[in-house]
C-alpha cells in the first residue's frame, strides 16, 4: 500500500490550526500519534480524510514545512497588548465565505445600478466622537424612544439589525463556519469583522457570543463602515484599546447605543450600580454597556466598574442559552436578508447558478431554496 511522505509538523500544524487534538482524533485515525512523530505515514486516503477533518487543504500536506498563514485583512485584536498569532481555520473559513458573498453582492448591485453608499467612509478619526454617533443614529433610524418601548432588549437587537440591513449594509450574524453546526465560532477569538465597501459593506457577527456583546459588537463594526475601514476586532463595553481606530470605534458604539447626554437626564440619585437594570431595560442594550457608560458619565469609578463588570459577566455567561429555532430565521439572520433576497432573486431569473446559490447560501437542496426565498418575500 502506497504511503506519503509527509513532515511531522505538518501534521502537527494541521491539528493546532483547526483546533483538533490527537487525542480526539485518535478514534477516526489510530495511527495519528505515529504521523506526528514521522514514526508512520499515511495514505494518500487517509491522508484526504485528516485534512477534511481538520478543515485544512490536502495540497498543504506536500509542503516541506508549515506555511505561515495570517488574517486576510487588518487584524485589530490583541491579547495582553500584543498581537494574536494564528487565526484558525473556523476564523479563517468564515472570513473567505463573507469575502465570496460580498463579492457576489457587489457584482449584483452594480449590474442593478445601485449608486454608492454615502455613509461609508464619511467620517474620519479627527470627527467628534458624539457628532458621529447622531449621524449614525439618524441614517439608521435609531430612535431611542422606539427602543424604550420594545419588551425587550433582544428585540431591540434584531431591530437594530433590520435597520442596518436597510440602509445597505449586509449584517451577517452567525456562531458557527458558514451551516456547519459542528464547527462553532469561539467569541475569544473574535467577535465580529468588518468588509468596507461602498456598494456592498458587510459587517459579521460572532454569534458564539452572548446577545448582550453582539449589541457593542454591531455598533462597534458600524462605526468601522463609518470610517470606511477593514477591521478584524475583539473588543467589549470593557476594553480599552490600545489602537486608535478601536478607540475610537468602542467611543462611537457606545454613544451610538446610550447618548451619554439623555444617561444623565434619567441617572438616579444615589447608589449608581442599583440603577442599571432599569437602565438597561430603558435604552434596551445589556447592563454591561450601561456599566460602562456609568463611567463615562463619572458616576463610577474605575475600579467599582471592573469589579461589577465581571460579576456581571459571570452572571450573563450563567443564564441558559436559547438553540433551535425556525430554520429560515435562522439562515436569514446568517445571511443578512439583503444578500439573501437579491442572490435568491438573481437565481431565479437565471444570472446566477443554482450549485453558486446553494454554496454561498449554505444549502443543499432545492425545495429549500424555495421555501428560505418564499419566507424572505422572494420566488413564485
Amino acid at each position: 500500500m502506497n504511503r506519503v511522505a509527509v513532515q511531522p509538523e505538518l501534521v502537527r500544524w494541521a491539528l493546532e490550526r483547526s483546533g483538533r487534538s490527537v487525542e480526539g482524533l485518535t478514534a477516526k485515525f489510530p495511527r495519528l500519534a505515529a504521523w506526528e512523530r514521522g514514526e508512520a505515514q499515511p495514505t494518500l486516503k487517509q491522508l484526504e480524510q485528516l485534512a477534511r477533518a481538520t478543515h485544512t487543504s490536502v495540497g498543504f500536506f506536500f509542503l516541506r514545512e508549515p506555511p505561515v498563514e495570517g488574517v486576510p485583512i487588518p487584524d485589530f485584536r490583541t491579547v495582553g497588548g500584543a498581537r494574536r498569532e494564528r487565526p484558525s481555520a473556523d476564523l479563517l473559513d468564515t472570513i473567505y465565505l463573507c469575502q465570496q458573498r460580498q463579492d457576489w453582492y457587489r457584482d449584483f448591485a452594480r449590474t442593478m445600478g445601485e449608486p454608492e453608499l454615502p455613509f461609508v467612509g464619511s467620517a474620519r478619526l479627527e470627527d467628534d466622537v458624539v457628532a458621529t454617533a447622531a449621524s449614525i443614529r439618524r441614517a439608521l433610524r435609531f430612535d431611542p424612544a422606539e427602543r424604550a418601548g420594545m419588551p425587550t432588549w433582544t428585540e431591540a437587537l434584531s431591530r437594530f439589525i433590520e435597520q442596518a440591513d436597510d440602509l445597505g449594509v449586509l449584517v451577517m450574524v452567525n456562531g458557527v463556519v458558514g451551516s456547519n453546526n459542528r464547527r462553532k465560532l469561539n467569541p475569544e477569538e473574535f467577535r465580529g469583522f468588518t468588509l468596507a465597501d461602498p456598494l456592498a459593506p458587510l459587517v459579521f457577527i460572532n454569534g458564539a457570543d452572548t446577545k448582550a456583546a453582539q449589541m457593542f459588537t454591531l455598533a462597534h463594526e458600524l462605526a468601522h463602515v463609518w470610517l470606511g475601514q477593514t477591521a478584524l476586532s475583539d473588543v467589549s463595553p470593557a476594553s480599552v484599546p490600545a489602537q486608535r481606530v478601536e478607540s475610537w470605534c468602542n467611543r462611537v458604539a457606545a454613544e451610538l447605543l446610550v447618548p451619554l447626554a439623555e444617561l444623565r437626564e434619567v441617572l438616579p440619585q444615589g447608589d449608581a450600580l442599583a440603577g442599571v437594570p432599569d437602565l438597561a431595560r430603558r435604552f434596551k442594550v445589556s447592563t454591561l454597556v450601561i456599566l460602562r457608560r456609568l463611567v463615562d458619565a463619572q458616576r463610577l469609578s474605575w475600579q467599582a466598574f471592573e469589579e461589577a463588570y465581571e460579576a456581571e459577566l459571570e452572571r450573563l455567561r450563567a443564564q441558559p442559552r436559547t438553540s433551535g429555532g425556525n430554520f429560515y430565521l435562522t439562515q436569514a439572520a446568517r445571511l443578512s436578508r439583503r444578500f439573501a433576497r437579491a442572490l435568491i432573486m438573481s437565481t431565479l431569473e437565471g444570472q446566477t447558478l443554482y450549485r453558486d446559490a446553494f454554496r454561498m447560501l449554505g444549502i443543499a437542496r432545492e425545495a429549500t431554496f424555495r421555501e428560505l426565498g418564499h419566507q424572505l418575500g422572494v420566488g413564485y
